[in-house]
């Protein structure tokens, strides 16, 4: 397990590396260690714009070799949202490295988590939450697919779906109550009374009795977060949740 010590030292010698590249426009520390919340468990987030964006690819190409050459990284993967690459690299002791380097267009906050060590940034632009509606949405599709996993006796994907019925209307609940959707980021932090309900929708053993338990709960806990959500949304589909608990078997 690597120590906070160790991190912060890596952190350290990559934002002199990147004080070093006359590519990188500006550097910033994000994630946890941009807001004072870091603690032992918190991994390395880090931003950078490259001036040229023609040279995006080179830089991306430069820093992976850095990162295996001079930190014995074992294993990278890119996540993109819009003009941002993640370039998310695990290294020994479990620590894991995120660097994202996007145009200097686009070098910006986009969420309060962003504080600039070197450089210059655009104007913060947040990426807004996600729309309740969409979540509800995609609840009741899960909810659909999950009652025909059930019926269908495909155990695993039943409670593969039911879980996603649930992710939902957490999320749901997240936005509701002002905290981040984002990978279940704001579920421990729910009232208790928000989130205690659901852990009756935890699929405890692969059968259909279970599964179809579990997913009642879940509909149920769908209900009540429709109702504090979106009232008049709950109403019009309030038939058809109570037809999918009837049904579940």
């Amino acid at each position: 397990m690597f120590t906070p010590e160790q991190r912060a030292r890596l952190r350290s010698d990559l934002l002199r590396h990147a004080d070093a590249d006359r590519r990188i426009s500006g550097a910033a520390i994000t994630g946890s260690a941009a807001v004072d919340r870091e603690d032992q468990w918190s991994d390395i987030d880090l931003a950078f714009g490259v001036a040229d964006e023609a040279q995006l690819p080179a830089v991306l190409s430069d820093w992976t070799a850095h990162m295996y050459g001079q930190h014995d990284a074992l294993h990278h993967l890119d996540l993109q949202f819009g003009a941002w690459t993640y370039r998310v690299f695990l290294l020994p002791g479990t620590l894991q490295v995120d660097l994202a380097f996007v145009p200097a267009r686009e070098f910006r906050a986009i969420a309060p988590s962003f504080r600039l060590v070197s450089g210059e940034a655009n104007e913060a632009r947040h990426a807004p939450p996600a729309d309740p509606v969409v979540l509800a949405g995609l609840a009741l599709l899960y909810a659909l697919h999950a009652r025909t996993s059930i019926a269908r006796r495909e155990l695993w994907q039943a409670e593969y779906i039911i879980s996603g019925v649930r992710d939902h209307a957490l999320a749901l609940a997240c936005i509701r109550h002002g905290l981040s959707a984002v990978h279940a980021r704001g579920i421990d932090h729910l009232p208790a009374g928000v989130a205690a309900p659901f852990e009756d929708s935890l699929v405890r053993h692969l059968d259909t009795a279970e599964l179809a338990r579990a997913f009642r709960a879940v509909l149920h806990g769908l209900q009540r977060e429709l109702q504090s959500t979106d009232p008049a949304l709950a109403l019009k589909l309030q038939d058809t949740l109570t037809t999918l608990v009837e049904t579940a078997n």
